[in-house]
């Protein structure tokens, strides 16, 4: 981490600009399986949240403590205990919840978003950036859950936490409960993402801005970068 950074960076780069689903497209998986519901989605997004934090917590804990060549097998297993407790936690008090998310809800266990900030980010950083780090992106993979799950289930059933849709209701599109409508709105909702954040395209260097351009011996409409020695021959 850079030392100059704010703690408050590490907590927001999750939220948007650095989003796990929306941004660098992972953990592609639970978010197209589970978000056929909003109610699935926030629960595989607070579920993966407990786990992201607390496995960066113990890892940033520990960092000094695990040998570097078996790291990921240690990792898995910090992992797997937290998720082991959420499961036990949702079977309990939540026992529809945890029906619904299925094999998903243990398959937390090798969630790439976890395992990645646990080897790029905990593993490298102090307790408290990596805590705010695993809660940024847990709240940036569960808003994203959350608003792919609110689409799917109001133009896909015609409700909204199961309440009944007036006019919608009546003729829903079922396509966008099935997986191609999971797709189409995953893409629809990373383009909006894309476009809110302004991001553009690289831009072609000119000759105007090409750094050889003075040893460049190609007119405008050709030009090529070529280094010095070609630039002498070609003279």
């Amino acid at each position: 981490m850079n030392e100059n950074k704010p703690l408050s960076a590490e907590f927001t780069k999750g939220l948007l600009k650095e989003n796990p689903v929306l941004v660098m497209l992972l953990g592609m998986c639970p978010t197209l399986a589970v978000t056929t519901l909003a109610s699935n989605a926030i629960g595989m997004g607070l579920a993966t949240t407990f786990v992201l934090v607390c496995s960066n917590f113990v890892i940033s804990l520990l960092k000094g403590v695990i040998p570097k060549a078996v790291r990921l097998p240690c990792f898995i297993v910090i992992i797997a205990g937290f998720v082991t407790l959420i499961s036990f936690v949702l079977q309990r008090f939540l026992p529809g919840l945890y029906e619904s998310l299925g094999v998903f809800l243990t398959l937390i266990t090798v969630n790439c978003i976890i395992l990645g900030r646990a080897e790029a980010f905990a593993s490298k950083n102090k307790l408290l950036p990596s805590v705010l780090d695993g809660l940024g992106m847990g709240l940036g993979f569960t808003g994203a859950l959350f608003v792919m799950g609110s689409l799917r289930e109001i133009l896909g059933a015609g409700s909204w936490f199961g309440i009944k849709l007036p006019l919608i209701s009546q003729e829903p599109m079922l396509i966008f409960i099935m997986p191609a409508g999971g797709f189409f709105v995953l893409g629809c909702v990373i383009a909006l993402v894309n476009r809110l954040a302004k991001k553009k395209p690289p831009k072609e260097i000119s000759c105007e801005n090409c750094p050889s351009a003075a040893l460049c011996g190609m007119d405008k409409a050709g030009c090529k970068a070529s280094s010095p020695a070609e630039s002498e021959a070609a003279e």
